[in-house]
């Protein structure tokens, strides 16, 4: 039995850090879209136990530590179902470490994919509590859709969807330790903050222009020395003609949103000129279950 899935992509409309919790994590706001640009995903169950993973990238774990994997295995567990070996094999195009939640976006499409394949019956909730055991990102995954995300991310609101628009997507050459950027936020120094409201009657409204002017995240403000390059990209996408542009989650990932489909391409191809990973897109306004 086999069957291939998509795991799409997500950016954010806004992120803001409202608090640091007593168990360390943070208590969060942000404004979550999926995108076309996907990864395929396709799961192969067969008699044994447990999970592989094969991909494209050499980089991968290909064992317990891939999230994917941890996906199956939780599934099995927390259904009590008969053991079944599931080989994955995962052909990525998000980029990794992108703020743009490759992994959960895995994972997601695993639970997913498996409750189809061995007809289960889940319906969006239940495989969203299963998403949440994984991370924080999960939950939104599975869904999909335009949602106001809260708590550490994994309580969700379904929002009126982003209009149809062009994306460009441009990942510079880093990565950026998540931990790292987080430790060095602030809550009680936070200056300026997405405007949350207004994004919401914006979206509520239907109006792109206002979503994109309205679009910000906390964390572009405590970029180390390569702020400046997530800028310069920033800048090339406005340049370009994006009506609006932000850092999605905690970076280093780009993207522009765009009414014109032929300013996208134009600031497509400029960026690729140097960013190897640049992609355009568009936003995908069907939920995914």
């Amino acid at each position: 039995m086999e069957l291939t899935v998509q795991a799409y992509g997500k950016l954010n409309l806004s992120l803001d850090v409202i608090r640091k919790l007593p168990t360390g994590y943070h208590d969060l706001r942000m404004i979550m879209e999926t995108v076309e640009l996907h990864d395929d995903i396709h799961l192969v169950l067969s008699a044994g136990k447990g999970a592989s993973v094969k991909a494209n990238l050499p980089y991968l774990p290909r064992d317990a530590r891939n999230i994917a994997a941890q996906a199956a295995t939780l599934f099995f567990r927390e259904l009590g179902l008969p053991a079944r070996h599931v080989s994955i094999r995962l052909y990525k195009r998000i980029p990794v470490a992108a703020g743009l939640a490759g992994g959960s976006a895995n994972a997601a499409a695993v639970l997913r994919g498996l409750n189809t394949m061995l007809k289960t019956g889940l319906g969006a909730s239940e495989l969203m509590r299963l998403g949440e055991m994984l991370g924080s990102d999960v939950p939104y995954c599975v869904r999909g859709g335009t949602a106001l995300a809260e708590g550490r991310g994994e309580k969700l609101t379904p929002l009126s969807p982003l209009p149809l628009c062009h994306i460009v997507i441009c990942k510079p050459k880093f990565s950026i330790s998540t931990p790292r950027l987080f430790s060095r936020l602030d809550c009680s120094k936070i200056r300026h903050r997405p405007d949350t409201a207004g994004l919401l009657q914006a979206l509520e409204d239907g109006e792109l222009e206002q979503v994109a002017m309205r679009m910000y995240n906390v964390f572009e403000d405590v970029l180390d020395g390569r702020k400046k390059e997530v800028h310069h990209i920033k800048n090339t996408l406005l340049a370009s003609g994006a009506r609006g542009a932000m850092m999605s989650g905690t970076g280093p990932s780009v993207f522009g949103l765009f009414t014109e489909e032929a300013a996208a391409k134009a600031a497509y191809a400029l960026l690729k000129e140097t960013y190897r990973e640049t992609f355009l897109t568009k936003n995908r306004r069907e939920v995914l279950v």
